[in-house]
């Protein structure tokens, strides 16, 4: 009766390396830009069986969302843990705007799965979108962000971070830790902070970055 339960989880781990492998195939792909390659094209690159692919995902839509979730779920761990260091929520974001910044040059290939989605990756429901949304919220509600509609300062402040992680990516020389904290700058003036209190926000020390 032993035998059955190891077996079991055997079987388990099989399952979990296979999906684990077809993620990490899809996040190279799409890291790549390449979201029209063919299932067999991933599976290959997964090194499993073509007919495993359906024993986890219903479609390839299907496996480029889990793909996309799956590096918004690293993203929103590392985020959550920063943000527990702090009580001010313009800290919180400014932080986390400043981190995020950075994950360019510390994981470039999960930086562009993010950039090859797009905008869409501010609509989502997990991840980036969220927790911007939360963090503008409270410090609007703390009188240290001007008031501004949540849905919109979300769409200003997601897009200046896309545009500045993709301005990284094409320039990897550039001095990123510079940009990343002048545009968190100016992201702060724009949601009404004042010139001292954002060069605070954006010249103090970080935490040490999350190993991801």
């Amino acid at each position: 009766m032993a035998a059955e339960p190891a077996v079991r989880n055997r079987i388990d781990r099989r399952r979990e390396r296979t999906r684990n492998a077809l993620l990490a195939a899809a996040r190279k792909f799409l890291s790549e830009g390449r979201s029209t390659v063919s299932i067999q094209e991933i599976t290959d690159a997964a090194d499993v069986g073509f007919g495993s692919f359906y024993n986890h995902f219903e479609s390839k839509d299907q496996l480029f969302d889990e793909a996309v979730r799956s590096v918004l779920q690293v993203y929103s761990e590392m985020r959550d843990g920063i943000a527990a260091l702090y009580d001010d929520p313009a800290e919180v974001f400014a932080v986390s705007f400043r981190m995020t910044g950075r994950l360019q040059r510390q994981v470039p290939e999960m930086v562009r799965v993010l950039l090859n989605s797009g905008m869409s990756v501010l609509l989502r429901d997990e991840g980036l979108a969220p927790r911007v949304r939360r963090d503008i919220i409270a410090a609007q509600e703390a009188g240290r962000f001007e008031p501004m509609d949540p849905g919109m300062a979300v769409m200003a402040a997601g897009g200046a971070l896309l545009g500045l992680l993709q301005m990284l990516d094409a320039q990897p020389d550039a001095d990123a830790d510079a940009l990343i904290d002048e545009m968190s700058f100016h992201v702060l003036r724009m949601f009404g902070m004042r010139k001292q209190s954002a060069q605070e926000l954006t010249t103090n020390p970080l935490p040490p970055q999350p190993q991801l």
